[in-house]
């Protein structure tokens, strides 16, 4: 575990299935916002002392974590976040490609006034500010709030996966990138909304699909965002 991760209070351990998910929030959190590195291992001992729960809550949520793609198992090591080559991550992208565009059409005929209104009121957020760790925050809710339109759960599951899987790698890729950037993705995240709001699925799948393919090209111009292969 990375030294320095502020823990929340520890009360009584409710029941199990409520302190599992406490735990999966949890490492989620710390998984996604970075806290928790690719290739660090996560110790089941470590975790169950820091948050007060047993070892069993903790099993649980490193098995919904790994169904999510946010940790694997590996025999006689135990846990830990995925570290995934520059080639798993381009393919990654590439699944994200063809995937995420047919959510979106599937979720838009679906979304409501209060859906679209708040795609707007997030992305409002994303132009006033600049901070890093506050943009991947508010572009996972853009992208995913998009898509809860689809009804078609192995769909939006997968979908998820795929984001929880590039986490790391958005973020320093925006980290190199720097706010210099961003009216790329504001642009970009424009016409989606553009066509979100016409219901035009045929532009809004076109957009989306350049918006993943443009990230995915200019992660191959740095190498260095990989720090090597897969251990």
């Amino acid at each position: 575990m990375t030294e320095g991760i502020i823990l929340p209070a520890s009360p009584a351990e409710p029941a199990t299935g409520a302190a599992s998910a406490r735990v999966a929030d949890f490492l989620r959190t710390a998984i996604l916002n970075g806290d928790i590195a690719p290739g660090e291992r996560i110790r089941q001992e470590e975790v169950a002392e820091r948050l007060g729960a047993s070892r069993l809550p903790v099993r649980e949520a490193l098995r919904i974590l790994e169904a999510e793609g946010l940790t694997e198992h590996e025999p006689h090591k135990g846990a830990r976040v995925p570290k995934l080559s520059m080639h798993e991550v381009d393919v990654i992208y590439q699944m994200r490609e063809r995937l995420e565009p047919l959510a979106l059409s599937e979720s838009i005929p679906h979304l409501g006034a209060a859906e679209l209104e708040r795609l707007e009121e997030i992305q409002s957020r994303i132009e006033a500010d600049t901070d890093v760790r506050s943009f991947l925050a508010l572009d996972r809710e853009f992208h995913l709030l998009s898509y809860t339109g689809c009804g078609i759960e192995q769909l939006t599951g997968m979908v998820t996966r795929l984001w929880n899987s590039t986490q790391h790698y958005r973020r320093a890729f925006m980290a190199l990138g720097g706010p210099g950037r961003m009216w790329v993705v504001n642009a970009e995240h424009r016409l989606l909304l553009d066509a979100i709001e016409r219901r035009d699925t045929v532009d809004a799948e076109r957009y989306l699909g350049g918006h993943i393919r443009r990230t995915r090209i200019e992660l191959q111009r740095h190498p260095e965002v990989f720090d090597g292969e897969r251990r």
